[in-house]
């Protein structure tokens, strides 16, 4: 796998065992010996660890030094209220093009006097480039030397708070700073997997050992690639490059709920972001597609590609697949993808599989109930 960039735990994944895959330009692990069904369901039941070293954090700071100034400039760029985003939260959000269309998904933290983003890996360093030339009034920098881990899982809060008491005062999407012994931990409440969980950023120096404290306790086990995908797919959650991309936008995303009144028509800071004209017209008048949930009858999986049909034989294709599998939590097959807005919960549709059409039903999402802590 050569030219593949390798986290600061890559040989720690070795020694427990983890195949190495490439993934968005790194040697990530995809399983462990655990294998992806249970890493999946450890996750569910106990607390689960994944490396998401690979993933950009960057610091936003206006140059005037206050942070509603950095706000104010983030916000021609998402169609997202960064301004009225508190100290200590952290708020979904997605760089737009002109188009109307989806350059990347984040998170974004006010962290006091500056924002905190974490980016996508295979977009970070085009996400930094169009940070840099879109904000001439900030100051901002990928973040060198850090390690990135999430902690998910029922049993999370428990076993981080072993090792620093107090992030059990933290509610779902909230971020802080904490000491673990003389380290400093910047800590999100927050994950991609609709468990209750944490995001910790730790200097790479202490990576390791962190880690391993974690995974010395019987709570905690190492998480690959592989269950991360099915966790997420089983909380409805998009994966960028997949469920959107530069050519879907947020509402034919289903991601109007990232978009609050003030960015709205007739909101205190209405439009001014990329693809302001599309986005706004298809949140008044509705998008002609939407991503949607789909329950596939039978256990065979409806992988991304395939194509939906809205009748068991004939007719062109309607639809597509962006995100399919088998969830081992509701033990059944599930996907997500695109299909004209007009249809409704409890259609009925057909998935090509191996050159037969089989049953789905468009279903709510998500497919497993979240567990925040709220």
């Amino acid at each position: 796998m050569a030219d593949l960039e390798r986290t600061v735990l890559y040989d720690l994944h070795v020694s427990l065992g983890g195949k190495m895959v490439p993934f968005a330009g790194y040697e990530m692990p995809v399983q462990y010996p655990m294998g992806v069904l249970k890493e999946h369901l450890h996750t569910r039941s106990e607390a689960g660890l994944f490396d998401v070293s690979h993933m950009g954090q960057i610091l936003l700071t206006a140059k005037s030094g206050r942070v509603e100034d950095a706000a104010l400039a983030l916000e021609r760029l998402v169609p997202v209220d960064i301004l009225g985003l508190k100290e200590g939260r952290q708020r979904y959000a997605m760089f737009t093009n002109d188009a109307g269309g989806i350059l990347d998904d984040l998170m974004v933290a006010n962290r006091g006097d500056h924002l905190f983003l974490v980016v996508n890996a295979a977009c970070k360093d085009a996400d930094l480039a169009h940070l840099k030339s879109g904000l001439p009034d900030c100051d901002v920098g990928m973040v060198e030397g850090r390690a990135l881990v999430a902690l998910q899982g029922p049993k999370a809060e428990t076993a981080l708070a072993r090792l620093v008491p107090d992030v059990a005062d933290l509610s779902f999407m909230d971020v802080a700073i904490r000491q673990w012994d003389t380290v400093e931990l910047w800590i999100s409440r927050s994950g991609y997997t609709g468990e209750d969980g944490f995001e910790i950023s730790v200097p790479e120096a202490f990576a390791e050992t962190f880690v391993r404290r974690l995974l010395d306790m019987a709570e905690v086990a190492p998480i690959g690639l592989g269950a991360r995908d099915s966790l997420r797919l089983e909380a409805g959650m998009c994966l960028y490059g997949h469920d959107i991309d530069e050519s879907t936008s947020p509402v034919e995303g289903n991601l109007t709920w990232a978009i609050q009144k003030a960015r709205r028509a007739g909101g205190a800071r209405e439009g001014g972001f990329p693809g302001a004209k599309r986005i706004l017209k298809e949140l008044a008048e509705g998008p002609s597609r939407r991503r949607v949930g789909l329950r596939p009858e039978g256990r065979a999986p409806m992988r991304e590609g395939t194509e939906i049909f809205a009748e068991p034989e004939g007719g062109a294709a309607i639809g597509i697949v962006t995100s399919g599998g088998f969830g081992p939590s509701i033990e059944a097959p599930m996907a997500m993808g695109y299909l004209p807005a007009g249809l409704s919960e409890g259609t009925m549709v057909y998935g090509e599989v191996r050159g037969k059409r089989l049953p789905a039903v468009i279903s709510p999402m998500p497919f497993q109930p979240n567990n925040y802590k709220r």
